[in-house]
């Protein structure tokens, strides 16, 4: 018997038992679907985390301040101090410091209240340098950003975010327009396109200014050099562990400090994308093991429902074989009708995860990235299942002794 006759007596094999069968391919299609959305939600994850970190900036380092301890022994949190200067911030940026450092920005940050007219909002006002926009790796809507003649100047000029614009204004051009933060009046130079939301913040609700108007106009700090953050730019991807490097040693150095001592802390977002990306890994891992003991549970069920039919059609395989069928033939039949049943339901088992990867995100609010691979991956499995499962029965009809079979009942 050919290979195409044989597909053909196998597919008709399975087509004459459809509902056997469409529950027999029930189990596969469950365990594939389950694979293919448990890799697209934890990829879908992973691509979130990155694109959130991604947000802060290119090559970024991070350096804030320590904690401080009051006179009563309470301590506050890490960020609490006022360890870190613009002086320190100039030293990071000298190339003779830091040559694998391509820009610094300082930046103090505090809350007030914003008015335009009669509207009012109280958003993040962000004093730093002209360095910020490349360093956050921000662009504009409209206008321009702070330069160097504003921050030399003082100059009372603020770049607005979207949010913040869309509040004051209410869809009208904020350029040109004025606002009054803590009794300056500030003139509006641009706005900021958005970029949504980063971890807890929304980095579309600020108003940016030179760093010299936050120190002489808006700030009521005591030291007025003191800032919140230095954000650092490393010259690449490749630099970065040295930008690391050099940073913390420049301002040990700088501070009179050890490394068990030190008032400050170094925070690259390779870390931070390294470690959240682990544990989605872990997660998405421990997930598709689960969804792996659901697609033996249907490997085992094909088997089982494999050995129901060659109970079931003893007779014909004991006529096959007197009428001259060998017992690879029939051995191959079998095999065929298990793949069959295992590719079948793994095609629709991909489909139904494609599918749920168009909806969850709509309940769930997480993206499911579904990955070409993962589908391709879970369809070879489907049909190894297939082939597998049917190996014992298809052996079992194949070793039938064509007297015997004919004699049974």
């Amino acid at each position: 018997m050919s290979w195409g006759e044989t597909l053909r007596t196998a597919l008709e094999a399975v087509r004459s038992h459809r509902m056997r069968s469409i529950l027999t391919m029930l189990g596969i299609l469950i365990g594939i679907a389950a694979v293919v959305l448990t890799v697209g939600l934890g990829q879908g994850a992973q691509a979130e985390v990155s694109a959130q970190i991604d947000k802060l900036g290119s090559n970024l380092l991070i350096v804030s301040p320590g904690s401080t301890t009051s006179t009563t022994g309470v301590r506050g949190g890490r960020g609490s101090a006022s360890t870190l200067t613009t002086q320190d911030a100039a030293m990071l940026g000298s190339d003779v410091v830091a040559p694998d450092i391509a820009r610094v920005a300082p930046v103090t940050t505090t809350s007030a209240a914003l008015t335009a007219g009669t509207t009012n909002w109280t958003t993040s006002v962000v004093g730093t340098t002209p360095d910020w926009l490349g360093t956050r790796a921000r662009s504009l809507t409209t206008g321009r950003f702070l330069s160097q003649t504003d921050l030399d100047a003082g100059a009372l000029v603020t770049v607005l975010g979207s949010t913040t614009a869309s509040e004051l204004f209410n869809g009208r051009s904020a350029v040109g327009q004025t606002v009054s933060v803590n009794g300056s009046t500030l003139t509006v130079i641009g706005v900021l396109d958005t970029i949504g939301s980063s971890t807890s913040t929304d980095e579309d609700d600020q108003a940016v200014v030179p760093q010299t108007t936050m120190a002489s106009r808006l700030s009521t700090a005591t030291n007025r050099s003191a800032v919140s953050t230095i954000y650092v730019e490393a010259t690449s991807q490749d630099t970065l562990s040295a930008a690391y490097q050099e940073a913390q040693a420049a301002l040990l150095q700088a501070h009179r400090l050890t490394a068990a001592t030190a008032d400050f802390t170094v925070a690259s977002q390779q870390g931070l994308l390294e470690t959240a990306t682990s544990t989605d890994r872990t997660l998405t891992v421990l997930l598709a093991g689960v969804a792996g003991i659901s697609l033996l549970v249907g490997g085992i069920g094909v088997m089982n429902i494999m050995l129901v039919s060659v109970t079931e059609r003893v007779r014909e395989i004991g006529l096959r074989k007197a009428l001259g069928a060998t017992p690879s033939a029939v051995r191959r039949q079998f095999l065929l009708e298990a793949s069959t049943l295992g590719l079948t339901g793994g095609v629709l088992g991909v489909l139904a995860g494609a599918a749920g990867a168009l909806v969850l995100p709509r309940f769930l609010d997480q993206p499911v990235t579904i990955s070409t691979l993962a589908a391709g991956g879970a369809l070879a499995v489907s049909l190894v299942i297939g082939i597998v499962a049917g190996v014992y029965p298809a052996s079992r009809a194949a070793g039938l002794a064509p007297i015997d079979a004919l004699r049974s009942e």
